[in-house]
């Protein structure tokens, strides 16, 4: 793998009873449903 794929972004630190888990920062707001759109939502992009 090439340096691109060695650099981290932030990470998250959930907290449960079974111990920790570290995430990065996208996949953390993905497991929270939460997704950023780089484009307002018309007709065209709603059938992708």
């Amino acid at each position: 793998m090439g340096e691109r794929g060695q650099v981290l972004g932030p990470m998250v630190v959930e907290q449960s009873p079974r111990g920790e888990r570290a995430y990065d920062i996208y996949s953390r707001l993905l497991k929270d449903r939460i997704v950023f759109i780089g484009t307002p939502i018309d007709d065209v992009v709603s059938n992708l």
